[in-house]
């Protein structure tokens, strides 16, 4: 998968995690089930495809220290994220119902350290560091100013209401569209010889088949 593909698939399953944690609430209780399981597993590939994502966005924004470190920051939100939703998860199907799986969950979180690694502290680094490196594409201006303010509104919804989420996701999806463009851009261009100014056509004529380049 190329990360401008990415880059629309990690917020659809943003999306999709919060339709379907607005569903599995409908009934007054929220796990274990299908629903459960479906929604975190989704949330869980979302984040897998922020790996590359920030990695990209990390080049883009001139994979300097600051750039570097934001990366970086994100990628330990991550592996907070993936810890949390890993243990719901997992407790999803050890439990027979709520009540159980909450007690086990409270068990984990009493665990010293835990809480403030995996639930609180920690998840908030992969929020911080997609605006900051936002914020940094924006002053490199490859992306739209109002993109930062998208990527923040993502990041404060579910601390105003998380059945806010879809709409976060979407904000995020929207933001994202400069750097798809960019990305797809890329592409194209790569399809040319270096050095030439001949259209991906041409290339297509001398190669047999244009191919566009990885953006990974």
């Amino acid at each position: 998968m190329t990360i401008a593909r990415a880059l629309v698939a990690a917020p659809l399953l943003l999306l999709a995690y919060g339709v379907i944690r607005i569903i599995d609430g409908l009934d007054g209780v929220r796990g274990p089930g299908v629903a459960w399981t479906t929604g975190h597993l989704a949330f869980v590939l979302a984040l897998a495809l922020f790996i590359p994502i920030m990695w990209t966005m990390r080049r883009l924004a001139g994979a300097g220290r600051a750039a570097t470190a934001a990366a970086v920051t994100g990628f330990a939100g991550i592996a907070a994220l993936t810890v949390q939703f890993g243990i719901d998860l997992v407790l999803g199907f050890l439990a027979d119902d709520k009540a159980e799986m909450s007690a086990m969950a409270r068990s984990i979180m009493d665990l010293p350290g835990v809480t403030p690694v995996v639930y609180t502290f920690g998840p908030m680094l992969f929020y911080v560091a997609q605006v900051w490196l936002v914020v940094q594409l924006a002053v490199r201006r490859q992306v739209k100013v109002w993109t930062p303010v998208l990527v923040l509104t993502d990041m404060i919804l579910p601390f105003v209401d998380k059945d806010l989420i879809p709409i976060g996701a979407i904000c995020l999806l929207i933001s994202f569209v400069p750097l798809i463009r960019t990305l797809r851009a890329g592409e194209t261009a790569g399809t040319a010889t270096p050095g030439r100014t001949g259209n991906a056509a041409d290339t297509a004529d001398r190669t047999g088949a244009a191919r566009p380049a990885s953006v990974a």
